[in-house]
């Protein structure tokens, strides 16, 4: 480490990209680390998804400049795809061992950071009765109040259909069919609403349950505090975990300082900071092995219901995830024959909730 740290003090700085400072523990992380080793970190648009930071990787070949990114925060498949396209480098931090495997790399040129879980983000001022795992969001009450966080072709609203599924089927290999079949029934209910939701539509009753990654909904509940309360439910059954993983790039203009980054990203310290900042991090497992978690890690988290958390994760491998995109984005329009549309708030009849409603809202036509 004392070598590693002289050797990222001469380089100076570190280029990061992809880490929103209001997201998770990411301004906490960049300041400690900044404060700690005296590095420059220059903060390569926050927002960029993973696609946007591949093109930068591959932008950035036999350049120093300050737009070039030493690090990148991807989904777990586009991290695969870097790595098979000579985009990464491999390095293995101190800790690479308490790694769980199937987040992680075997050789190192990723692995997972932090992860979240699918819940149920709730509007509780609309809401009476909690769903408490996936077959009750079929109930008559919930007519017209189930929402999808994303389009169909987005990770999270696939991994909402195979969790779903895998709590009907009971095993990996047919959760992508049972999962549009439980979509396709709760739209013949009247039960799901077919657009995008999100906090403003959840806030305004148009999709009162949102099926959503835990943080972002615990996000949301600290936004919308004092104006709409919002319960969120980790569900008994299919508790499906999402990782995004860290990687340094094959043409890091400063490899030392993106590594000492990975060495501190995975250290206690840090990884404690991800479970306050509402996500789980990598090494939980190790951190409660050890007593490192705080006792009331739970609370911290803020989840309603707590019996979700007998169950352990579920970590689609990237086989199971290829494999249940394919199935769904290609399955959905057949078996479920909805569009998924963001639409504003005018163009859609509200609000939704089915506490405002004695016969479901007709379906908008596509």
């Amino acid at each position: 480490m004392e070598d590693l740290v002289a050797a990222a003090k001469a380089e100076g700085q570190l280029t990061v990209i992809g880490l929103p400072r209001d997201w998770g523990a990411y301004g906490v992380l960049i300041d400690r680390f900044k404060a700690r080793y005296g590095l420059t970190i220059n903060e390569l648009r926050p927002r960029a998804g993973s696609a946007v930071q591949i093109e930068a990787i591959k932008a950035g070949r036999g350049k120093t400049d300050p737009q070039t990114p030493d690090i990148v925060d991807l989904g777990m498949s586009f991290a695969s795809s870097a790595k098979e396209d000579g985009l990464l480098q491999p390095y293995k931090a101190s800790t690479w061992g308490t790694i769980p495997a199937v987040a992680k790399d075997a050789q190192g040129y990723w692995y997972g950071g932090f992860y979240g879980v699918l819940a149920f983000e709730i509007n509780a001022d609309l809401v009476a009765k909690m769903p408490r795992d996936w077959a009750d969001l079929a109930a008559p009450e919930y007519r017209n109040s189930v929402g999808l966080a994303g389009n169909i072709s987005s990770n999270q609203a696939v991994q909402s259909v195979f969790a779903a599924g895998l709590s009907a089927a009971g095993n990996v290999e047919e959760a992508a069919d049972q999962g549009l079949k439980f979509f396709a029934d709760l739209y013949e209910t009247g039960n799901l609403v077919p657009i995008i939701g999100d906090a403003n539509s959840l806030a305004d009753g148009r999709t009162p349950i949102l099926i959503r990654w835990d943080y972002l909904a615990l996000g949301d509940r600290e936004r919308l505090k004092g104006t709409t309360r919002i319960e969120v439910i980790r569900p008994r059954t299919a508790v499906v975990g999402g990782v995004y993983v860290q990687a340094i790039s094959a043409y890091a203009p400063h490899p030392n300082a993106a590594r000492l980054w990975m060495e501190y990203l995975y250290s206690d310290e840090a990884q404690l900071a991800w479970l306050k900042g509402h996500c789980y991090p990598i090494r939980f497992a190790d951190l409660v092995r050890s007593g490192t978690v705080p006792i009331d890690w739970r609370e911290r988290l803020g989840h309603l219901d707590h019996e979700g958390y007998d169950v352990d994760p579920v970590f689609p491998t990237l086989k199971d995830q290829e494999k249940a995109t394919d199935i769904i984005t290609n399955g959905w329009d057949d078996i479920v024959g909805v569009k998924v549309l963001c639409l504003p708030s005018e163009e859609y009849p509200g609000p939704m909730s089915f506490n405002n409603m004695k016969a479901p809202v007709p379906q908008q036509p596509i």
